[in-house]
């Protein structure tokens, strides 16, 4: 009885198991559809696009004009002072009340042509002596502009306006290009997944014909048309056949384990791999691929924007050598008034230049020291990204050369695939009739296990190129149409 409450219970869980577990059969281009809507990688390539954004909306809006509004309404100070009371020739100890507001509108507008700044600015303040001797003052500076200026030869907003644009150029380009090698990571997930589960499904049938094999070969040993070594040798190969299996399915746990995080779903979700045996028709032009690489390739952005990074530091570096100064004009009106009706009534003019010099006479060589380093530098950098281009170049033309020539690896590794099958087969009947020995089925076993997995093999470094290319160029040659994303979306849906 309670062995049979214990079978029972054993069903029961084994029923609950397979009914929880969720089977979906995916395709490769699935598997990266939904890898790029709502895996960790995409929601992470979609947050660094977001920050690039951000940071270039900031930059944009710095170049607009700011207004901003400053404001004490209420400071109120209430202390003990010391001051000089003039009648009887001595200082003294007082209390003093006092009571301040101040109103300030300021207009800000950089100036990208000089890198100077306009500035707009109206102020109003009141201080009131609190107490028996109350006294109202009033201060106002109803209109007031400015203009403020570097003179040492560097420009800040102009090496802006060339780095920033191509920095979110390439921002927008890094995505596309995360976006594709996030499709590398799912074809290769994919295609370890899809190799457990061909070994699975080898070992099994490898467990099922050695387990017939072997009980033919009791029989046939009874009669004596089998040796003892032959049995035993088809006795290993069952017992290594139930080793094999035991093994692949744990390789396809982890496989599963893996691809399942990878796409978020849940951990019981079972997939089953379709094997993508319709491939692209095409060979693909080396020099077009390098062509679109050079033009679309962050990589090739990010080299012209340190390229001007360098640049931008000689810059500084030669401005710091010479004479360097600032200028600062100001026009504008105020007034004060004990009474706030009479503060904006006739207003005097105000105005002011200041012109500073700097002037370096002696510092033992450091300006001139930091101006070579920064020259040795953007030399450095540019022979780098010469070097860079030769090694992206001849990475291009490698890859498209692989590429051309997979297709055709493909298609022999799938002849071989089914002469290998055909080959077993017939091994295996002229086996099972008495006409062929062990080793000669255990040869073709081999051969057609080997054939299977470099027909996997081959259509994994196929679809790995083609990504690869797709990675490099962030043009699509099947659909002869460059790469794109809707970035306008991507920020609605933040």
């Amino acid at each position: 009885m309670k062995t049979t409450i214990t079978t029972l219970f054993a069903l029961l869980l084994t029923i609950t198991t397979a009914f929880s577990q969720e089977k979906k059969v995916m395709a490769l281009q699935e598997v990266i559809s939904v890898a790029s809507q709502q895996s960790l990688d995409a929601f992470i390539n979609k947050n660094m696009y977001l920050s690039s954004y951000w940071q270039f909306r900031y930059y944009k809006a710095d170049r607009l004009p700011s207004l901003t509004l400053d404001a004490t309404p209420l400071d109120y100070n209430r202390s003990v002072q010391k001051v000089y009371n003039y009648e009887e020739n001595r200082d003294e100890f007082v209390e003093r009340q006092n009571l301040n507001s101040d109103l300030s509108l300021l207009l800000n507008q950089n100036v990208g042509l000089t890198g100077g700044q306009v500035f707009l600015q109206s102020n109003l303040s009141m201080t009131q002596k609190l107490g028996d001797d109350k006294v109202s003052s009033f201060s106002s500076t109803p209109f007031m502009i400015g203009y403020s200026q570097n003179i040492n030869g560097y420009n800040e907003q102009k090496w802006k306006s060339k780095i920033e644009p191509l920095k979110f150029e390439k921002a927008k380009k890094q995505f596309i290009q995360d976006q594709e090698n996030l499709s590398i990571k799912a074809t290769r997930l994919f295609f370890d997944l899809l190799d457990a589960q061909i070994e699975v499904t080898i070992s099994e049938t490898n467990l099922s014909n050695a387990d017939t094999l072997y009980n033919i070969g009791k029989g046939r040993f009874q009669v004596g048309t089998v040796t003892q070594d032959e049995l035993l040798d088809l006795e290993l190969s069952f017992m290594n056949a139930q080793l094999a299996l035991t093994k692949a399915k744990l390789e396809l746990e982890r496989a599963e384990a893996q691809m399942n995080s990878f796409l978020a779903l849940d951990k019981n979700t079972k997939i089953e791999c379709s094997i993508p045996t319709n491939l692209p028709e095409m060979q693909i032009d080396a020099l077009k691929a390098l062509d679109k690489a050079m033009t679309y390739n962050p990589d090739i952005i990010n080299q012209q924007r340190r390229l001007l990074d360098e640049e931008e530091k000689v810059k500084v570096a030669q401005s710091e050598t010479g004479v360097s100064g600032d200028v600062f004009a100001l026009y504008g009106l105020n007034q004060n008034a004990e009474q706030f009706d009479d503060v904006y009534k006739d207003p005097l003019d105000q105005q002011r230049l200041r012109v500073g010099v700097n002037i370096p006479i002696l510092d033992w060589g450091r300006r001139k020291g930091q101006l070579s380093m920064a020259q040795s530098n953007q030399e450095a950098v540019r022979l780098s990204i010469n070097q860079e281009k030769i090694d992206f170049e001849q990475n291009i033309i490698m890859n498209v050369m692989e590429f051309n020539l997979q297709g055709t690896q493909v298609m022999n590794s799938a002849k071989a695939d089914t002469i290998a099958q055909m080959k077993y087969d017939v091994t295996q009947q002229r086996f099972l009739i008495g006409k062929q020995d062990i080793t000669r089925l255990n040869i073709a076993r081999t051969d057609r296990e080997q054939a299977r997995r470099a027909y996997i093999s081959s259509l994994r470094s196929y679809w790995n190129y083609y990504y690869t290319i797709r990675y490099l160029t962030l043009f699509d040659f099947d659909r002869n149409i460059t790469l794109s994303e809707d970035f306008d979306k991507i920020v609605e849906n933040y």
